[in-house]
C-alpha cells in the first residue's frame, strides 16, 4: 500500500484534522493548485505557505486534489464535489466545507445564453 502523502500546516491528527477544523467530520486535506501541497484548509494554506493561494481550474476538475483523512484516499475534484462521504471508505465528510469551496475551485464559468462567455466582448472578467 502506497504512503499517504504529507499534510503541511497546523493539522492535529492523522486524519488531516487542524487547528481550525476539527469536527469528527473535518477529515479531508485539498492539494492547492499553486504549490502541489497537501494542507488541511485555507487558513492552514495562508499561515504557513508562504505564498497566495491559487484555485483549480474549472477544466481541471478531474486532477486528484483531495485526500480522504479517513483511508488516504485521492479523489478527483469532480468526485469530491459530488460526493458527501469517500467513495472508498464511505467516512462521512464535512458538508459545510461547501461554503469554502470557491476558496479551493473555481466555479463553473457562467455562460450567456448565446453560449459566449460572460464578460466585455466574451472575455470572463475576473
Amino acid at each position: 500500500m502506497p504512503s499517504r502523502p504529507l499534510v503541511r500546516g497546523a493539522v492535529v491528527d492523522d486524519m488531516t484534522r487542524c487547528v481550525h477544523y476539527r469536527t469528527a467530520v473535518d477529515i479531508i486535506a485539498i492539494r492547492f493548485a499553486c504549490c502541489g501541497e497537501y494542507y488541511p484548509c485555507h487558513l492552514c494554506h495562508a499561515e504557513a505557505a508562504g505564498h497566495p493561494a491559487r484555485q483549480w481550474g474549472f477544466d481541471e476538475r478531474e486532477t486528484k486534489a483531495v485526500l480522504c483523512g479517513a483511508c488516504g484516499a485521492e479523489l478527483t475534484i469532480t468526485d469530491y464535489l459530488a460526493a458527501s462521504s469517500c467513495p472508498e471508505c464511505d467516512a462521512g465528510f464535512n458538508e459545510r466545507c461547501a461554503l469554502h469551496a470557491h476558496l479551493y475551485f473555481e466555479a463553473e464559468p457562467a455562460v450567456r445564453p448565446s453560449g459566449r462567455p460572460q464578460g466585455i466582448g466574451g472575455r470572463v472578467e475576473r
